[in-house]
């Protein structure tokens, strides 16, 4: 049975803090990075690490009032087809910054939505990645789908370009919902979808879902749910609408007074939780995830091995991860990379033969100690800070006063502290986020609204 939160702790629920899927966060970067400390860092990496690559399409067929990615509308597909070929060159100009012809171990593609691209386009984009890269027989080859754009020949597209993961965009199946979103999609379309990828043999398949959605309920999200678990998924990830007008204008046709408040959202989010734990057979992972017994997610959660990047909780053991495409973000092991956000700027950097990073910070031995404290909190919802800091070259103490002003927190449940271990209790699970800000040096509460809230 789902669990209500008491007073104190929805009151940290209507806490705005950083998701953390990186640390330092993307508002910690700076304009003091571009082509050449790139370049040099691309220059210096290890060539038998294999890396991880992240390939953005920002275009889709409609906008969704909730979308908080950055994506604009493609009018006709020669805008699709001109961005792929700035792609592509971007691809040859990065792969010819490295020492050498690099190996691959996974490669995502988000958006937007990729499976807008056309068959043709999908495989160029794959040959070229191959050309310039070993990419590894058994790498990991996943795309973001929308389940109204994908068609047999795309599939079929897909299946030959080596792709093993599908994520399908869900979201919530309440008709009512669906129209307050600008996302009519039917169960049968998604039904269609699935059966699709599988007899393709794309046998790894995500559904996304949300929560807080405009007009939704809890009996919303249970029906969605239990729809979800009847598709047999490996994985599932529901996510809270992060409602941010303020950064993403088109959310402002979405009527405030119609989105679900904090204790109906932490509902919503245990209503779903429930739901796919028990009737569809999956282990909750970290605060918004699910996933088979079996998959690699679960796998390494048991093992205390489960990491965090931009696209969440993932099994990808890549040091570096390559972002192609605008707005996207790289990780190398000395600091995080961002691409212009605008499609011209970052067009004419490629035509220049300039690598279009803008912004980006470079990492101090502190942010990755700190980075490595907040991800145990954030995937095993417990931390030895001692040990962390001592594995990471640093005195045993050297966060004891970070651990000291967890004492409100403790007070009000959040958080158990014995010793240098910081353990977040069952009940509060879904405040990780608020715990591990505690060991954000450069998180402040702040009036202006900067991140989504906690739940």
């Amino acid at each position: 049975m789902t669990s209500s939160p008491t007073p104190v702790l929805l009151r940290y629920a209507g806490l705005e803090v950083p998701r953390y899927t990186s640390y330092p966060t993307a508002p910690r970067f700076t304009e003091s990075i571009g082509d050449a400390r790139y370049r040099g860092w691309l220059a210096a990496l290890d060539t038998t690490a294999p890396l991880s690559l992240y390939l953005h399409i920002p275009w889709c067929r409609e906008l969704c009032w909730y979308c908080g990615c950055h994506t604009s509308v493609a009018r006709d597909m020669a805008r699709v087809e001109s961005y792929v070929d700035d792609l592509l060159a971007e691809i040859d100009l990065v792969a010819g910054a490295m020492p050498a012809r690099m190996p691959v171990a996974h490669v995502h593609f988000g958006g937007g939505t990729p499976t807008l691209l056309s068959p043709d386009l999908f495989l160029c984009i794959m040959e070229r990645l191959n050309a310039r890269f070993d990419v590894a027989a058994d790498a990991e080859i996943a795309v973001e789908g929308d389940p109204r754009t994908l068609t047999q020949p795309l599939v079929d597209a897909l299946a030959a370009g080596g792709v093993t993961r599908v994520s399908l965009g869900v979201q919530e199946l309440s008709a009512r919902v669906q129209v307050a979103i600008n996302r009519v999609q039917p169960l049968e379309t998604v039904e269609a979808a699935v059966a699709m990828l599988r007899g393709a043999g794309i046998g790894a398949l995500n559904i996304d879902l949300m929560y807080g959605l405009p007009h939704q309920s809890v009996t919303d999200v249970r029906a969605t749910a239990l729809a979800v678990s009847s598709l047999a998924p490996d994985r599932v990830s529901v996510f809270g609408y992060a409602h941010v007008p303020w950064f993403k204008k088109h959310q402002r046709v979405i009527d405030d007074a119609a989105l679900p408040q904090l204790a109906e959202r932490w509902a919503q989010a245990e209503a779903a939780a429930e739901v796919l734990t028990e009737r569809g057979g999956l282990v909750e992972i970290g605060i918004d995830h699910f996933a088979r017994a079996h998959d690699p997610l679960a796998r390494l959660q048991r093992e205390g091995r489960l990491k965090r990047n931009f696209q969440g909780y993932t099994a990808d053991t890549a040091s570096t991860l390559i972002g192609f495409g605008v707005s996207s973000i790289g990780a190398l092991p000395s600091a995080f990379v961002q691409n212009a956000r605008e499609i011209r700027p970052w067009r004419e950097a490629i035509g220049e033969r300039r690598l279009p990073v803008v912004r980006g910070v470079e990492l101090t031995a502190d942010d990755r100690l700190r980075a490595a404290v907040i991800e145990r909190i954030m995937c095993d919802f417990a931390a030895d800070v001692g040990a962390v800091c001592a594995a990471q070259g640093f005195a045993p103490e050297t966060l004891d006063p970070e651990i000291g002003k967890l004492a409100p927190l403790v007070q009000d449940g959040l958080a158990v502290v014995e010793g240098r271990t910081v353990r977040v209790p069952q009940d509060a699970r879904r405040l990780a986020r608020v715990v591990a800000a505690g060991f954000d040096a450069y998180w402040q509460p702040s009036p202006a609204p900067r991140h989504s809230v906690a739940v």
